[in-house]
C-alpha cells in the first residue's frame, strides 16, 4: 500500500514538473514571438516606442563624467529623470527649468537627456526644440504664435506621448506666450483629448544668473566649497527673478505662479579649473590629450569676474574651442 502511495506521489511530482516545463516553454516561445513581432513592426514603421530606449545609468555617468562644476545639476537631473522614467504611468509630465550663465552646460545637459532616451541628441523626430528668435520673432504676432504652439505641442504628443520639448533662450521668449502650454504641464489625465503625462519639457534661460552668481561668490568669499551650495539656497530667489523680470518669457507666468515646474535646475558659474577641464576634453576629442600646456594656456586666457578676484569665467566654457584653436 505504501509502495503504491509512493509511486503515486512520484507520478504527481513528475506530472507537475512536466506541466511546469511545458508552461515555461510556451511562455518563452510567446516572448520570443512577441519580440520578433515588435522588431518587425519597428523595422517597417516609425514609432516612438521603438526609438525610446532610456539608459538611466548612461545618463548618470555622462553627467558626472562630462559636466564640470555642477553638482546641483548632476544630482537634480539624475534623480528627476530616473524617478520619472521608473513610473509606467507618471501622474504628470517632467518639467525642468535650467537657469545660469552662458557656457555653464545647460544646452549640453538637454542634449544628454535626448541622447540617453532616444539615442540621439537632437536628431530624433520626437525631440522638439524651440528658439524664440527663430520661431517667434515678431512681438505683434503673439496670438498667432499661441495657436501655432498649442497645435504643434498637441500634434506631437498625439504622435508620441514620450516627446521631449526644449524651449531655449527663454529670456528672449515674448512674455505671455509660454503660458499656452501650461495645461499640458499639470496632473490632469488628458487635455484636448491627448494623454500627455509621459512627456518631458525643458526650459533654458540665463535669467536668474545674477542670483546664482551672487550666492556662488558669497560662498567662495566665506571660505566654503561650492558643493555646499544647496538648491534651497537658490530656488525661491530664481523663481522670483524670472517671474518679475519683464525680459523673461516667464514674466508673470501662470507656470511659475501655479508651481507646475517639477524642479528648478541652477547652473553655477565655472572656475578656472573647470575651464581647463573643458579645454582638456576638447583636446582629447582632437587626439591631443597630452597637451596640458594648451589647457593651462586656455584657462589663463579666458576672462574672469568679478574684476577684483577673478573667481569665475565670464563665458563659462563657451569660448574654449576657439581658444584651443589659437593655442594648439
Amino acid at each position: 500500500m505504501l509502495s503504491l502511495m509512493t509511486r503515486s506521489n512520484k507520478m504527481l511530482v513528475v506530472r507537475r514538473s512536466v506541466i511546469q516545463l511545458v508552461s515555461m516553454f510556451l511562455f518563452n516561445s510567446f516572448q520570443r514571438v512577441e519580440c520578433v513581432f515588435e522588431t518587425l513592426v519597428c523595422t517597417i514603421s516609425e514609432r516612438c516606442d521603438c526609438d525610446f530606449k532610456p539608459n538611466i545609468r548612461g545618463l548618470e555617468w555622462d553627467l558626472y563624467k562630462n559636466l564640470y562644476g555642477q553638482h546641483l545639476a548632476q544630482d537634480i537631473v539624475s534623480e528627476e529623470v530616473s524617478n520619472f522614467l521608473l513610473k509606467e504611468n507618471p501622474d504628470r509630465p517632467l518639467v525642468l527649468s535650467f537657469h545660469g550663465a552662458s557656457g555653464t552646460g545647460k544646452t549640453m545637459v538637454s542634449s544628454m537627456i535626448g541622447r540617453h532616451l532616444f539615442g540621439t541628441a537632437m536628431g530624433s523626430p520626437y525631440i522638439h526644440q524651440f528658439v524664440p528668435t527663430l520661431h517667434f520673432p515678431l512681438a505683434d504676432r503673439i496670438q498667432q504664435y499661441k495657436g501655432e504652439l498649442k497645435r504643434w505641442v498637441q500634434g506631437n504628443l498625439t504622435a508620441c506621448a514620450r516627446s521631449i520639448f526644449i524651449f531655449d533662450e527663454m529670456e528672449k521668449m515674448p512674455p505671455g506666450l509660454i503660458d499656452i502650454v501650461k495645461p499640458f504641464l499639470g496632473p490632469s489625465h488628458a487635455v484636448f483629448g491627448t494623454n500627455y503625462r509621459k512627456a518631458i519639457y525643458i526650459f533654458i534661460s540665463t535669467v536668474g544668473e545674477e542670483v546664482i552668481n551672487r550666492v556662488a561668490l558669497e560662498t567662495r568669499q566665506a571660505g566654503k566649497e561650492r558643493e555646499e551650495i544647496r538648491l534651497v539656497d537658490l530656488e525661491e530667489a530664481i523663481l522670483q527673478a524670472v517671474f518679475n523680470n519683464k525680459q523673461s518669457g516667464f514674466f508673470q507666468s501662470r507656470i511659475i505662479q501655479e508651481k507646475v515646474l517639477t524642479s528648478v535646475v541652477p547652473f553655477l558659474p565655472l572656475a578656472r579649473c573647470h575651464v581647463e577641464r573643458c579645454a582638456h576634453r576638447e583636446l582629447c576629442q582632437r587626439g591631443e590629450c597630452k597637451r596640458n600646456d594648451v589647457a593651462e594656456a586656455v584657462g589663463g586666457a579666458v576672462a574672469y569676474m568679478p574684476v577684483h578676484g577673478r573667481h569665475f569665467s565670464s563665458t563659462g566654457c563657451k569660448s574654449v574651442p576657439a581658444k584651443v584653436n589659437f593655442f594648439l
